[in-house]
């Protein structure tokens, strides 16, 4: 996938104010995995946004489709992964699971086992391992061919786009049924925290909330004014450190941060906020989010169905 805009890093380190930046692929698929004409009726009443472990039912659907696909070519292909609901909760604006702080720190082990299958992953080493000429084959069946996209603008500006064919895009067209108009509704959907996030820190519920969060984690010896620039201080000291030291620190420090949200309820504040504030922006994208989260639920259907048979 292609990316041909940019957001500011201001914007971006804030963007994911209560769930992480999910690490999905963006890629597509061929129009041979129709979705067989299948009709999944979603009323209107029923529309609503999926959970994550449903995405994760979609994700998994999605890979056991691209590998039917990869195989009726000629290549092998392997299932996964699929990121779990742990990991996906990396990225916060502000932890205030203790818990989960204790376990993972910042995400650190997700990290370096997402960098770990990102060079020993099977489908990663077996078409690395192909001739030049069928490495050329096997990716393009994959992932189609970036000479023909789809693209979409975006609300906050700036295009995004995909390529039309290949077995990402096939599995998408099976699951969703109409790869355009989920590929548009999707990037419009989900692509409008840049238009809301600064109104969220600008706040004044937030900014009390932060500077409350501020003073807390000061008195714990952690002089930090937000959450941006302790993760911005907290990259500056890791850089360089053995894995198992970084993580320690990690850990250590994400505790504070967390006992500090708890205790101040910064990370439900922001919830609430985003909630809010998101709710205001979705309102003028009314048609795209009832097309992104109809076409989603048709999904998971459809999903469901390729397991049970």
């Amino acid at each position: 996938m292609r990316r041909t805009f940019s957001v500011s890093v201001a914007a971006l380190a804030a963007a994911c104010i209560t769930a992480g930046c999910g690490a999905g692929t963006d890629v597509t698929t061929d129009a041979e995995k129709s979705s067989k004409g299948d009709t999944v009726a979603i009323s209107d009443r029923e529309l609503r946004d999926l959970t994550v472990p449903e995405e994760m039912e979609i994700e998994y659907a999605e890979y056991a489709l691209v590998k039917e696909c990869m195989e009726d070519k000629g290549f092998s292909y392997w299932v996964g992964p699929v990121a779990s609901v742990d990991a996906r909760k990396a990225g916060r604006y502000v932890i205030d699971d203790i818990a989960w702080a204790k376990k993972y720190g910042y995400g650190r082990p997700f990290d370096e086992a997402a960098e770990k299958e990102r060079s020993e992953h099977p489908n990663v080493r077996f078409p690395n391992a192909l001739p030049r000429k069928d490495r050329i084959r096997y990716h393009t069946a994959l992932n189609g061919d970036y000479d023909d996209v789809l693209s979409v603008d975006l609300p906050a500006g700036g295009t995004i786009e995909t390529p039309r064919e290949g077995c990402w895009a096939g599995a998408r067209t099976h699951l969703y049924g109409d790869l355009k108009a989920w590929f548009e509704a999707k990037k419009t959907v989900t692509s409008l925290t840049p238009l809301y996030v600064p109104e969220i820190l600008a706040d004044d519920r937030m900014k009390k909330t932060v500077s409350a969060w501020s003073r807390c984690m000061k008195e714990a010896g952690r002089p930090f004014s937000s959450p941006d620039e302790l993760r911005e201080k907290r990259i500056e000291h890791t850089v360089g450190m053995r894995s198992e030291d970084a993580r320690k620190y990690d850990v250590e420090l994400a505790v504070n941060e967390a006992t500090c949200a708890v205790k101040t309820s910064l990370g439900k504040i922001a919830r609430h906020l985003e909630g809010e504030y998101r709710s205001a922006t979705l309102k003028k994208y009314g048609k795209e989010n009832a097309a992104y989260q109809r076409m989603s639920l048709a999904a998971l259907s459809r999903a469901r169905d390729l397991t049970s048979e």
